[in-house]
């Protein structure tokens, strides 16, 4: 029900917030951690982290113009994997802000990465958790990830990917070996002990 909120307001305030020129300019969200966030240690709940997250992806969609194309072809947005670092807890009733931007892509998939950090007093500015996400847009009618150069032309960029750091590459790199270990576990149950 928390996400519903947020969501009515996320879309409320959009029209009044700045286009994305690039497919690489920062997004950044403001938000507080209320009572229906926490967890028993009184601090955002892992979880939060990640529902937080997807607005921020949803606002990178929104501001850069990909909603338009998303919602004219059907695309599904899909999330194949996350990798999520924390730093420093955030405290019940502690404002923070959100930042999100994409940091590489190739042909069908791109990786954001997502900051959080505090927004005011002693911590104001310092880092409480970063995470990367692997997404990509799905056609179910071609039954394929919509091509990178396709989604650049929908919001009218022409731009190249950042190059490759090397967190991202491990990052890549880990996805792709958990997912040729799923594929080989998938038909199999876990064992007990």
């Amino acid at each position: 029900m928390r996400l519903w909120f947020r969501l009515v307001l996320f879309f409320l305030l959009t029209p009044f917030r700045p286009r994305l020129k690039s497919g690489t300019d920062l997004s950044t969200l403001n938000y507080r951690v209320h009572l229906s966030d926490i967890d028993t240690n009184v601090h955002l709940n892992n979880g939060q982290y990640l529902t937080f997250m997807d607005l921020g992806r949803l606002d990178l969609m929104v501001r850069t113009g990909l909603w338009k194309a998303v919602m004219r072809h059907k695309w599904m947005p899909v999330v194949s994997g996350a990798k999520i670092r924390f730093r420093k807890e955030i405290r019940l009733f502690e404002p923070f802000t959100l930042e999100s931007r994409i940091v590489y892509w190739n042909e069908e998939t791109s990786v954001i990465e997502q900051r959080f950090r505090f927004r005011s007093g002693p911590k104001k500015g310092i880092l409480a958790a970063s995470a990367l996400v692997r997404v990509g847009l799905y056609d179910r009618d071609a039954r394929k990830f919509v091509p990178m150069a396709q989604l650049m032309e929908e919001i009218g960029m022409n731009e190249q990917s950042p190059s490759l750091q090397p967190h991202i590459e491990a990052f890549l790199n880990a996805e792709g070996e958990l997912r040729t270990y799923d594929r080989q576990e998938a038909t199999e149950p876990m064992k007990a002990a």
